[in-house]
């Protein structure tokens, strides 16, 4: 490898300097492949792939559309065609383009991440950027995104079953397909379009109990919508047993790695030994768990070594996995279970992944030396753009805490809607709600009037709130905020000044719905669900006829709120508590970051889209905050904090994401 580093250390130098001139003189990616009236699309045979009859290596980079500003994505797309790709690759996300069921966004909505969701403008943004596209629709995703990208409403059918052959499950994964791929159908290469490939499902030989009979049906679904035209594959971490428990007969399989190609790419060679060898998911960083000890991801020299080894003796083609990771918006970041308390580990906002580009959209050691591998292994030499700027970065004046709701005045502003009177506690996704799609983020309240006296020995006892239990006495918290209540049994003593009635509320935070395992892990109902054994007990005895609110927090929401109280010199704030400051910008506003590494836990909104979580356990510490999201003049920054709020909001000009990953 040391060679190949010295080749590319002079190679760096002649690099920066040839990019804009005599790259000009070669033909595009589209130029090249896109020659001739009747297009042939990629075909995997004879260890190599060919587009229109002409060997190609496929180089693309990962970015997903739903994770980075529309106004954004033309830049970070030039951005991996000037490394060196000709492709980008994307997952598409099942429970985003049908939030509510049977109701479909794409890009036209009124959904808190509407305006991301255009994805066949993204598509031809990408051809337009030069581009070559390999999108992966699922149903089911991973990408440590929430519930692994499936619609949290699936669970309210008791007989569902998700990934297998069920049939509630898929006529569900039918009306999605039915509705998403005629969307982009007609931009398949064959018809003038970027997309050459299409994956079934995901990782899908990880899983179980499998189902050929479900790929199968995904597979027929792909081809009545005439993707035909486009190579099907399947993308697996390993390849025991036959070979054959992620995938099909005739489906090209890939390799999802950090590490050790050769050990996969020969399992996959006694697999299938024509085809083309291709890593489908090169892992060029890691993503993080709140609670880690530092930034997940490898260095940049081994991220380059093994790079080379796919290159190299493998003559390989490559996704890199993240090339651009982007944000986790909102409240949907996944997570992973755990078999030690608190049993589940929930991902944090940034997915910045130690990826070649950044959260921000900035260059990295990785990008340089993925570029200059790329090039001396190019073959044929096509035209590449020269590297766009980084965006202008700006760390703007701290602001102090002007305005703020308590968190009854929180519960009053919630609307009638979501509020509702049961005979016995529910979970998020059973409860009436959004046409039959129950809730699917935010918070949910369980509140119980109760007569309390002083010393009456009155108590508490909550068994497995999904995923963590707040206590409240007439809006007060009960439990101390540095011993966070998540996925256990717990009592309190519910104490008070004055005999008479009292609203006792467990107000429930569902961390996540887990992304990846087998099947027992896709049973994810959040809040009190009876289902995972969570009830709740006053004095012994099981709460029953209980109000249920359910707090969305929604974009919309958010924005219309008002009645706040100001802040004084003398105001006491407690949490849960939803503060509001906003302060101007003069000029284009650029890229900056909330620097929570004061406040507890909590979500962040600016100018009433919801930035994503922050939690004082790390690793990341601040929040990146895209300058599409600001504008000129008042900006205005709403914090929802749970349990300590900080005296100040503190802006930052780069980001924290933790101590940097140290080796692979």
């Amino acid at each position: 490898m040391m060679k190949y580093f010295a080749q590319l250390a002079g190679l760096a130098i002649v690099l920066a300097c040839s990019t804009t001139t005599t790259s000009q003189n070669l033909p595009s990616v589209y130029e090249y492949f896109a020659n001739g009236t009747e297009l042939r699309g990629l075909v995997a045979q004879n260890r190599v792939f060919t587009l229109n009859g002409r060997e190609i290596r496929i180089i693309s980079g990962a970015m997903h559309y739903f994770r980075v500003h529309p106004a954004q994505w033309r830049d970070r797309l030039r951005k991996l065609r000037a490394m060196g790709a000709n492709a980008v690759e994307t997952y598409v996300p099942w429970n985003l383009h049908e939030f509510r069921k049977g109701e479909f966004d794409f890009g036209n909505g009124t959904n808190d991440l509407s305006e991301f969701l255009d994805v066949r403008t993204y598509i031809q943004t990408a051809q337009e950027e030069d581009l070559l596209v390999l999108i992966r629709p699922g149903p089911y995703i991973c990408t440590e995104w929430d519930f692994g990208g499936l619609p949290s409403w699936l669970q309210r059918d008791p007989n569902m079953k998700v990934r297998e052959n069920n049939q509630p499950y898929l006529d569900r994964v039918k009306i999605y397909l039915d509705n998403f791929l005629p969307q982009v159908a007609d931009l398949q290469f064959t018809r003038g379009g970027p997309i050459i490939a299409i994956q079934i499902e995901n990782e899908y030989g990880a899983f179980s109990p499998r189902s050929s009979e479900y790929l199968q049906f995904v597979r027929d679904l792909y081809n009545q919508h005439g993707f035909n035209e486009s190579l099907h594959f399947t993308s697996d971490n390993s390849f025991g047993g036959s070979g054959m428990e992620g995938s099909l007969p005739g489906v090209l399989q890939t390799a999802n790695f950090q590490n050790s190609p050769t050990n996969l790419f020969n399992q996959l060679r006694q697999v299938q030994p024509d085809m083309p060898t291709m890593a489908m998911e090169f892992w060029a960083g890691w993503f993080n768990h709140w609670g880690d000890a530092k930034q997940g991801g490898t260095t940049p020299e081994f991220m380059a070594s093994v790079l080379e080894e796919i290159l190299g003796p493998w003559n390989g083609s490559v996704n890199f996995y993240m090339f651009h990771g982007g944000t986790n918006y909102g409240f949907m970041a996944g997570g992973n279970t755990r078999g030690d308390p608190p049993y589940i580990d929930a991902d944090v906002t940034s997915y910045d992944y130690d990826a070649p580009l950044s959260e921000a959209g900035d260059y990295t050691r990785k990008y340089d030396l993925a570029a200059e591998l790329i090039d001396m292994y190019e073959n044929p030499k096509l035209r590449k753009p020269q590297r766009p700027a980084e965006s202008n970065k700006a760390a703007y004046p701290t602001l102090g805490l002007q305005r703020y709701l308590t968190y009854s005045d929180v519960i009053e502003r919630i609307p009638s809607s979501s509020k509702f009177q049961l005979e016995r506690p529910v979970s998020m996704e059973n409860l009436p709600m959004n046409g039959d799609s129950g809730q699917s983020f935010g918070y949910i309240i369980y509140r119980k009037n109760v007569f309390i006296a002083p010393n009456d020995d009155s108590s508490f006892r909550g068994s497995w709130p999904r995923d963590v239990g707040f206590l409240l006495v007439d809006g007060e918290l009960v439990q101390d905020g540095s011993d966070l209540w998540i996925n256990s049994i717990k009592e309190f003593p519910l104490t008070v000044t004055q005999a008479g009635n009292h609203t006792v509320d467990l107000l429930v935070e569902p961390l996540t719905r887990v992304n990846y395992g087998t099947a027992g892990d896709f049973i994810q109902q959040k809040g009190i669900a009876p289902i995972h054994q969570s009830k709740i007990e006053i004095n012994g005895e099981e709460v029953t006829n209980v109000e249920v609110i359910a707090a969305e927090f929604s974009n919309a929401w958010v924005k219309q709120l008002s009645g706040f109280s100001a802040v004084g010199n003398d105001t006491t704030i407690r949490a849960p508590v939803l503060l509001q400051s906003s302060f101007d910008i003069s000029g284009e506003p650029a890229d900056t970051w909330l620097d929570m590494s004061r406040w507890s836990k909590g979500i962040v909104f600016v100018n009433g889209f919801n930035i994503g979580r922050y939690w004082n356990v790390g690793p990341q510490q601040n929040l990146y905050v895209a300058a599409p999201l600001l504008k000129t003049g008042e900006n205005i920054i709403t914090i929802f904090e749970q349990v300590q709020p900080h005296t100040e909001i503190v802006f930052s000009d780069t980001p924290n994401l933790g101590e940097p990953p140290s080796s692979a």
